[in-house]
């Protein structure tokens, strides 16, 4: 026979696209329409319907960024309409490849009432299911005018993410507003050859795509281009035979699950998501009581709660979905954060106050953690996940890897204690699947275990912006849950999914150590006053719990919890992968450092608050100590009289000559060039030398930094092509405080910004500490400072949660080249047998380290990320005044990295009182680590303690409460009991002994006596 294939495609396609499609509404009639534009933010729904409209004519721009519009439509079903299934059809100037990432809106019925929201691919409304003539129409929609700013030329800057910066120009023309007429059966027709045309596009030569082909061409044959709706079922009915064919037994199995993925903010404010979340869910809702076979998912308690509170009759909707098992609460975390950057108390958090929340609303404990698209995974999750009750692991961003393709799908991911959590990537590549017929077909292709395997996870629906799965989609899965040729699709639950893939995989393949996305590595770095936000209020949250618990404990002080728990969310909020990461607009941020000035506010209040009562009224200087490391002798969570502290016996000497400056106590020496550069950090102790020799530390440099893509999240690796040593100076001054302390006060200015650096090093310190106060004004650069170490490290060795995670340093593979950019939290540590030198800070999370080759062998170059400038979503990332803290531990051990890198991030506090006191808690055993104390959240009075190993090792010590407790247990980090073994804890005098594995969390419960 002759090729015909490319006669038939054509032709399906065409007809599909102009005649059939068109024909699903084939009769309408316009409304009549009204509106009303508000001036200012989003007003409630109630008052909205209130207001006067007056006249509007379809084709007339509106919108203006960020703006709202209230439409009122009305209109009458036609007698002649009488019977039929009638929507209503609303383009408000949509671009349907765009859906989430523009104009949308919510349809509310004349009584107030949510219907569902309308988006560029979701543009009908419900008027009648069974239509009577003269039937009164009548229905709102608030309309957001979302500006486009990931466009067709994506990346470009643009002032339109900050309402105080945007244009008033108006952004979109209404193409219709029509009542319509609803054929059934020529959407079946659409779908059934939507599906069948991408279908043989995937299948091989042979009988079954011809078949296809030739089933196509027959109902094309019987359909009359004239009289569609009349003829639609002769076509479908010549599809019958082809669309019945089963799949193969051994056919992949796809469980699919509804989705949106709505970014808590990125390229839209938060007040903007609040908006988003309800308008998908109402859709959603709708979905599943047209379609008795799907199952809608979404994560993020915070959204729960946003819903709950601005849109309560949604929320109403969406409780009664939840408690029928088709509306299913997922990943039990507050938010999908960011999990390489939050602090191991956040992530514990993350988890604590989700859960919280869907038990409580809903009666639901999620049994796994969906996160499709944060920025790479810590190596310290699989444990948090474990220890809170998690049984199951899900994303999909690191099939983005730019240059290795991860080995698995379904595997046990172990993290760095050891603890192994089962999970799973989606072979389908997408967290926003459409079940497209190439969709499909790729998730059979790539699954990497099917020889033992059957099945992957599809989450379906349009997301990021939102709008979720469409009838289309729902209409596709009928067809694929069991078609030749096809794999096998299946609304599921995704707790369904893992259950049957672990009885499929008893020996999973095992992934050990952080899961890297070879991506969005300046994600560390970008947005400076965000991380240092979050860093410094996650701290302050731990230090308020501690001594509000102490002081209601030796007080009475009435423990606020709603007001930490409120404080809490707050910061978790900002731990969403697209605003801690520096991604999002303007506007978000902008938002961000305010809600981080309330939440230090309200900790310091806190704070104070408690340690008043704890020190009593006086005028005696008395210094506390929240780190969980004794400071000057005081131990964690005691205060002493100043006078009372033990007094430095060492000093600094400092030397200045015109070569530099020399600054030594007992413990170190350090040399600073006459260009500021440090030039020498000699450790007393071992002799050795921690400068390369002729090298410099503290340097400054600054690269060209203009990535491909993705300019706020992304540095390509090819930025250390150019680089400008910043050595230029205008002043160096040398100045001793009364205590001995040694300061070296550096300037400078380059381009057009300068930087200030104030050196210290003080008595008994075995650090040079450096704080820096940079005026940034630079474009598409990256600003980065200098440690070239005479080490010869075979890791690098950086704190995450919890403990600390090893990275070499050498470039053999392509795994290991890919990862020139990585992350820490409090310090990362190079160190050889004998001799060590670490970089501490308290806001900075991204650095790189090489292996540079000198006379004398090999030194490693570490350096810290401090600022970036790039210009999309927010053209000005980071301009303006910028504050770091970091410093060099100068023969630094692991042990000595964690306790400076801990001081550094929580200064002691000096106020008046009558009295010191001492801990309420103390931890004793080396390594072990007191992470938070706080009372239980179930408001018994019960004190919830949590310990860590911090050195990698297996340790045993004890955990000793100074107040009369009659019972301890171990429990989870959802502060739930543990059962078995697991949760006993033997107390003996007030104290529990610990034996603890390498990088052990442990959760205790103490119940006081009466």
């Amino acid at each position: 026979m002759h090729d015909d294939i490319p006669l038939t495609l054509g032709r399906v396609k065409r007809v599909l696209e102009e005649r059939i499609r068109p024909a699903i509404h084939p009769v309408s009639l316009p409304m009549s329409v009204t509106w009303n534009e508000l001036p200012g933010e989003p007003i409630a729904p109630a008052e909205a319907m209130g207001l006067e409209y007056t006249d509007y004519s379809v084709g007339t721009i509106w919108g203006a960024a960020w703006g709202t519009t209230w439409f009122r439509l009305r209109g009458t079903i036609p007698a002649d309409w009488a019977g039929k299934r009638v929507e209503v059809l609303v383009d408000l100037g949509f671009d349907k490849n765009m859906p989430g990432f523009q104009c949308e809106g919510l349809v509310y019925g004349a009584d107030g009432i949510t219907v569902k929201s309308i988006n560029p691919r979701n543009q009908w409304i419900p008027a009648a299911d069974t239509a009577e003539g003269g039937e009164a129409i009548d229905y709102f929609i608030e309309a957001a005018a979302n500006p486009v700013l990931l466009d067709y030329h994506p990346f470009l800057p643009t002032t339109e993410g900050d309402i105080q910066t945007s244009s008033s120009r108006k952004l979109y023309t209404t193409r219709r507003m029509d009542l319509a007429v609803f054929e059934p059966e020529v959407h079946e027709l659409s779908l059934d050859l939507e599906v069948l045309l991408e279908l043989q596009a995937e299948l091989p030569e042979g009988p079954r795509r011809m078949r296809i082909l030739q089933a196509m061409d027959n109902a094309l044959d019987v359909l009359d281009l004239q009289r569609i709706t009349e003829t639609a079922p002769a076509a479908r009915a010549e599809l019958v035979e082809v669309l019945s064919k089963r799949a193969d037994e051994s056919a992949h199995r796809i469980s699919a699950v509804g989705h949106a993925h709505i970014d808590s903010a990125w390229l839209w404010p938060v007040r903007e998501t609040i908006r988003k979340v309800s308008r998908t869910s109402s859709s959603m809702v709708e979905l599943l009581g047209v379609d008795e076979d799907f199952l809608y998912g979404m994560s993020s308690a915070q959204q729960y709660a946003w819903m709950k509170e601005n849109r309560p009759e949604v929320y109403a909707r969406v409780k009664e979905a939840v408690a029928s098992g088709r509306f299913l609460p997922l990943g039990g975390m507050w938010v999908e954060s960011d999990t390489v950057m939050p602090s191991g108390e956040s992530l514990v958090r993350q988890f604590y106050y989700g859960q919280k929340f869907f038990r409580e609303e809903f009666g639901v404990t999620c049994a796994g953690v969906w996160l499709p698209d944060s920025f790479g995974y810590s190596p310290a999750l699989p444990q948090l996940m474990r220890r809170a009750g998690f049984e199951w692991f899900f994303t999909q961003k690191i099939s983005w890897n730019q240059q290795n393709k991860f080995p698995h799908h379904t595997f046990n991911w172990e993290g760095i204690d050891g603890s192994r959590v089962f999970s799973h990537f989606p072979s389908m590549d997408t967290y926003n699947s459409q079940l497209s017929g190439e969709e499909v077909a790729r998730a059979s292709r790539q699954f990497r275990e099917s020889r033992h395997a059957t099945g992957s996870i599809a989450p379906v629906g349009w997301g990021d912006g939102g709008g979720g799965t469409t009838r289309e989609m729902t209409g596709k899965a009928r067809r694929l849950a069991d078609l030749e040729g096809s794999a096998k699709v299946k609304w599921e639950h995704p707790d369904e999914f893992f259950k049957r893939a672990k009885t499929e995989l008893e020996n999973p393949p095992v992934w050990v150590g952080e899961l890297y996305l070879e991506l969005h590595r300046a994600t560390l770095t970008s947005q400076h006053q965000t991380k240092q936000g979050n860093r410094r209020t996650e701290h302050l949250l731990v230090e308020a719990e501690l001594w509000a618990a102490t002081a209601a404990v030796y007080t009475g002080f009435e423990y606020p919890h709603e007001e930490i728990d409120e404080l809490w969310q707050q910061v978790l909020l900002h731990q969403f992968h697209d605003i801690l990461p520096g991604t999002s607009i303007a506007w978000v941020h902008r938002e961000v450092v305010v809600q981080y000035a309330r939440v230090t506010a309200a900790a310091e209040a806190i704070i104070a608050a408690a340690q008043a009562l704890l020190v009593g009224e006086g005028t005696t200087p008395i210094t506390l100590n929240a780190a969980p490391f004794t400071r000057s002798g005081l131990r964690t969570g005691s205060a002493a009289a100043v006078a009372e502290l033990a007094p430095a016996t060492d000093k600094v000497t400092a030397t200045e000559s015109p070569d530099g400056i020399v600054l030594s106590n007992a413990l170190v020496t350090i040399t600073i060039s006459a260009e500021g550069l440090v030039t020498s950090a000699l450790d007393h102790a071992t002799g050795r030398e921690a400068i390369a020799d002729g090298a410099e530390a503290n340097l400054l440099q600054l690269h060209q930094d203009f990535p491909n893509m993705w300019d706020a999240w992304d540095v390509d690796k090819y930025y250390r092509n150019q680089v400008t040593d910043l050595r230029e100076l205008d002043s160096l001054t040398l100045s001793t405080d009364e205590d001995g302390t040694a300061r070296v006060l550096i300037e400078r200015s380059f381009s057009a910004s300068a930087v200030r650096q104030e050196l210290t090093l003080a008595p008994g310190s075995k650090v040079l500490h450096i704080e820096q106060t940079t005026d940034w004004h630079e474009t598409e650069k990256f600003l980065k400072v200098a440690f070239p170490l005479d080490i010869r490290a075979e890791h690098a060795i950086a704190e995450t949660q919890f403990g600390y995670h090893k990275r070499v340093t050498h470039v053999n593979t392509s795994w290991e080249a890919a990862k020139f950019e990585t992350s820490m939290h409090r310090f990362v540590l190079a160190e050889e047998p004998g001799f060590g030198a670490a970089l501490i800070n308290d806001s900075i999370y991204g650095f790189d380290v090489t292996r540079d080759s000198t006379e004398a062998g090999v030194m490693t170059n570490m350096r810290l990320s401090l600022l970036r400038a790039p210009r999309f979503p927010d053209p000005e990332t980071d301009q303006g005044i910028q504050t770091h803290r970091y410093g060099l531990v100068i023969g630094a051990d692991i042990a000595a990295a964690t306790e400076a890198g801990a001081l550094l991030n929580s200064d002691a506090r000096t106020i008046t009182g009558a009295n010191g006191f001492d801990p309420l808690v103390t931890v004793e055993g080396e390594g072990i680590v007191l992470s938070n104390v706080k009372l239980a959240g179930d408001k018994s009075g019960d004190l919830v303690v949590r310990v860590y190993e911090s050195l990698g090792r297996r340790a045993k010590g004890t955990v000793n409460v100074h107040r009369p407790v009659e019972g301890a247990a171990a429990i989870s980090l959802l502060e739930d009991p543990l059962e078995g073994e697991g949760g006993i804890a033997e107390l003996t005098d007030g104290a529990v002994a610990l034996a603890l594995t390498a990088f052990e969390v442990r959760t205790l419960r103490f119940k006081f006596k009466a």
